[in-house]
């Protein structure tokens, strides 16, 4: 329904219940939980904000959930996605790990890293990869995108894994391939997928 909200930062609160960032845009303030990393790096108050969204529908409440970065947002989504992983189970990985570390581990298969996670068991570590790197690398569209002048020293099932996982996330081939272009000019030719993924999202973010 909202795929971000671009207002003015008018206060910030955290608690028990988690941390919270108020946007103001079009006269409504828009109260949105956010993750303890996101918290720390808020602007000061006044100052303009623009913040990813999903809203949470549920039997008794609707809420919204923001980030800083689309792509924690999109990885936020399709944490949810995966069975026994709720919104604030998926904002305590979001709050654990950096987003390419926790892809990395995902792809790696390194489910002990995830258990470092507060309330995230071996059980459920392990499910979280199976189902998570399945979706992050089976996009619909599989076949992998060949920037032009693509150094052959490259590991190329490296950066297939990261334009797969950036397709995934909901980034256009036009954005992935740029992107997948610069990172692969400044990462070493035996960068691995998480690398490559973390230098490609740098040029997205900007």
């Amino acid at each position: 329904m909202y795929d971000y909200i671009k207002g003015i930062f008018t206060y910030k609160n955290s608690g028990a219940k988690g941390c919270f960032a108020t946007v103001e845009a079009s006269g409504i303030g828009f109260c949105v939980e956010i993750t303890d990393r996101d918290f720390a790096i808020l602007p000061e108050e006044g100052q303009q904000l623009k913040i990813y969204t999903v809203l949470l529908h549920r039997e008794d409440k609707m809420s919204l959930c923001g980030f800083l970065k689309r792509e924690n947002r999109d990885i936020f989504n399709i944490l949810t996605s995966v069975s026994g992983v709720g919104s604030k189970m998926a904002l305590t990985l979001l709050n654990s790990f950096d987003v390419t570390d926790l892809i990395g581990f995902v792809l790696d298969g390194d489910f002990k890293e995830l258990t470092k996670a507060k309330g995230v068991g071996a059980k459920l570590a392990q499910k979280i990869i199976l189902e998570l790197k399945d979706k992050l690398t089976s996009y619909k569209d599989a076949t992998p995108i060949k920037p032009a002048g693509m150094t052959s020293g490259k590991n190329s099932q490296n950066i297939d894994d990261a334009q797969m996982v950036l397709l995934s996330l909901g980034y256009e081939k036009d954005e992935v391939k740029t992107a997948i272009y610069k990172a692969i000019e400044r990462v070493s030719d035996s960068a691995c997928a998480e690398d490559i993924l973390k230098e490609a999202l740098k040029s997205l973010s900007i």
